[in-house]
């Protein structure tokens, strides 16, 4: 976290856990039932009704920035519908959002240019972002750069380059709190992203950190 960061959002934290030598899969044996299993969980009166307030925290936070937060659409879906089924790396990446009530990125690790820091952007810095679209940012938005640019900005969207794709294996997942979201359940969302990879992807968990 770069000093910036720390000075804008006190004690806003930000978690990270990196699955390698895994494989991805659109649907590989018992993951159905798995996924069951946590969305029956995450349906109980009581667990939806924590899990819907925090994602107001972030709709709110993102329209201050005047963006539209994607996870209330991500959530009306999966108590109506279930989980998505895309491949097991983004199937991961949505059933850590919804369990938890945070918002995640899943990411291909070896992508990445050297070390990455949370930062707070400038006005009018860029980033490119996934399926073509350019990021503009504001002034005081959050951003995630590693050496080279800004690889996610948190109300827009991550970037193409560390997109995962079939031959990912080092497989990176970050979330990132706002105002008013405790980083237990940042904690929370990416250890069951992490333990889906390793049941389901044959991958080895490196780290879970939580700042």
């Amino acid at each position: 976290m770069s000093q910036q960061y720390l000075e804008a959002y006190p004690d806003v934290g930000f978690g990270l856990t990196l699955i390698t030598r895994c494989r991805d899969d659109s649907n590989p044996p018992g993951f159905d039932p798995y996924k069951r299993k946590l969305l029956r969980k995450m349906r109980k009166r009581e667990t939806l009704a924590q899990i819907t307030e925090r994602i107001e925290i972030y709709n709110r936070f993102f329209q201050s920035f005047g963006f539209d937060c994607p996870l209330p659409k991500h959530l009306k879906r999966t108590i109506n519908s279930g989980f998505p089924r895309y491949s097991l790396f983004v199937d991961a990446h949505f059933m850590a959002e919804m369990c938890a009530g945070i918002l995640v990125a899943v990411t291909d690790f070896g992508q990445f240019d050297g070390k990455l820091t949370l930062d707070v952007a400038d006005e009018g810095e860029t980033c490119a972002g996934m399926g073509g679209r350019d990021f503009i940012t504001q002034k005081g938005e959050i951003v995630l750069r590693d050496e080279k640019e800004i690889a996610c900005v948190l109300c827009q969207g991550a970037d193409e380059k560390t997109r995962v794709k079939e031959e990912t294996e080092d497989v990176l997942f970050y979330a990132y709190a706002v105002p008013g979201i405790a980083g237990q359940y940042l904690k929370e969302g990416l250890t069951i992203a992490a333990d889906t990879l390793v049941e389901f992807g044959g991958g080895k968990i490196e780290f879970i950190d939580v700042y």
